[in-house]
């Protein structure tokens, strides 16, 4: 039995409210992140692409188009074209993903329709498609970065990756293709290459902002107890691991974990690794190539 003196008790409290208070601070900053990248993203498609008919990859590209043909409103469609795939996600990559992810597109629905009656910033397609793209990457990449999504597709192609090991981000790329040239053929090929060269902007300041947006990431995880963050990693994410045994030179042997995942995961992993070991030494590095066979938990059914 562990009995601490009243001195003791009262550091330890002092250490645990700490570490709530820093917690608090932490998911704070985090929802305001996604707050303030949802409604950058939203005012980037409102005011840039949305009035030059340019679109914007994924389900929001679906909705521009979907909303030029029926006249629904973009902020109703983006919302309720995210929902199976918010779904989708929440299975994928667990609840604090689900609830990130719904709370970004519930906030990006909602500033669609805030800045929808707000007069155009431009009706020059080129000055739309550099300021739109950028504004549109930074708000992403801020939303990424505190652990939501904008975008259900990404949830699917992180399913593909799953049972197939084709890359996410090539994945993303096809089926934005496939959307702009649909948009090709409902407006005009001069929409489709602008919407295109669009996605590139955006996904290059994304990359510049998440550091990364269609590479592995590998992280490193030292800790005291491997095998059973191993176990939990496998179980949650899906993913499995490989571990090796260290030699600290002050805190003696530690297991040393090493595991391959996509961008989305970072945060789940870190959120994993705080709940089963918060002394635990996190290390993740990009990934410019991966050959052979990654072996990964198989998909049910």
């Amino acid at each position: 039995m562990n009995i601490l003196s009243g001195n003791d008790r009262h550091e330890a409290d002092q250490n645990n409210g700490a570490g709530g208070v820093k917690a608090m601070l932490r998911r704070i900053w985090e929802y305001l992140l996604l707050t303030f990248g949802a409604a950058v993203a939203a005012f980037a498609v409102e005011e840039f692409l949305v009035p030059n008919t340019i679109l914007d990859g994924g389900v929001v590209g679906v909705g521009i188009i979907v909303n030029h043909l029926t006249g629904i409103k973009l902020s109703v469609l983006t919302f309720a074209l995210n929902l199976p795939f918010m779904i989708v996600g929440y299975r994928i990559l667990g609840r604090y993903f689900f609830i990130k992810a719904g709370y970004s597109m519930a906030v990006f629905s909602v500033f669609l329709e805030l800045f929808a009656p707000l007069a155009n910033m431009t009706t020059e397609p080129l000055l739309a498609v550099c300021f739109g793209g950028i504004l549109l990457g930074a708000g992403v990449g801020m939303v990424i970065s505190a652990g939501g999504c904008l975008d259900g597709t990404e949830t699917v192609a992180i399913l593909i990756n799953r049972r197939t090991d084709f890359p996410v981000g090539r994945t993303v790329l096809i089926i934005n293709v496939v959307i702009y040239t649909i948009a090709g053929f409902q407006f005009n090929f001069d929409s489709a290459m602008y919407s295109l060269l669009t996605y590139y902007i955006a996904s290059k300041v994304l990359d510049f902002i998440d550091n990364g947006m269609n590479q592995a990431k590998a992280a490193m995880i030292i800790t005291n107890d491997g095998a059973a963050i191993a176990d939990m990693i496998y179980k949650r994410m899906g993913r499995t691991v490989t571990i090796l045994e260290g030699e600290g030179l002050i805190s003696g042997r530690k297991d040393v974990l090493y595991c391959v995942l996509n961008r989305l995961e970072v945060y789940e992993l870190k959120k994993l690794i705080n709940e089963a070991d918060a002394s635990a030494f996190i290390a993740i590095n990009e990934v410019s190539e991966i050959i052979g066979n990654h072996i990964k938990k198989k998909a049910d059914g």
